[in-house]
């Protein structure tokens, strides 16, 4: 787990539009809300979503720009982007590197099948110096985007 208080692992992946997008971007202009999500188009993920895009405006105007992260590809995002009409980044972390970095891989007993890799609901604050104000693991989707906004109010 990351220590709060401590620099953000930098990033460098692509969004939806296989734009490049990384971490050092926003420093010195932006907070930037990391959240982590399992799969595109399932019904927590989408509801997570849809909660930080409604909220988009206001993030905005707190100086806070919102990149949600998943294994998924770049096309996969696109599509789930463009079906629920999100307004957050999406960027894809398909060899997991960031994922790792972030420590929201976890090994999880599948019945029948043993321990597999999987991705924990995870979302991280980070301020405008990038570094870890705020991390929150093993989230539950519905009112999240409202409690991680309440967080950025008190940078």
């Amino acid at each position: 787990m990351l220590k709060v208080g401590k620099a953000a692992p930098v990033f460098e992946i692509p969004d939806a539009d296989m734009n490049m997008v990384r971490l050092s971007d926003f420093r010195g202009n932006n907070n930037v809300v990391v959240y982590f999500y399992p799969k595109d188009d399932t019904p927590g993920c989408t509801t997570e979503a849809i909660e930080f895009s409604d909220m988009q405006d206001e993030f905005a105007g707190l100086d806070t720009v919102v990149l949600g992260v998943s294994r998924d590809d770049v096309l996969t995002h696109c599509a789930f982007r463009d079906k629920h009409g999100l307004s957050v980044s999406l960027l894809a972390d398909a060899d997991g590197e960031v994922c790792e970095a972030y420590g929201v891989m976890i090994d999880r007993e599948v019945e029948g099948v043993g321990a597999r890799r999987a991705l924990l609901r995870s979302t991280f604050i980070i301020d405008k110096q990038g570094v870890l104000r705020d991390a929150f693991y093993g989230v539950n989707p519905r009112g999240h985007a409202r409690e991680i906004l309440d967080k950025v109010k008190e940078l």
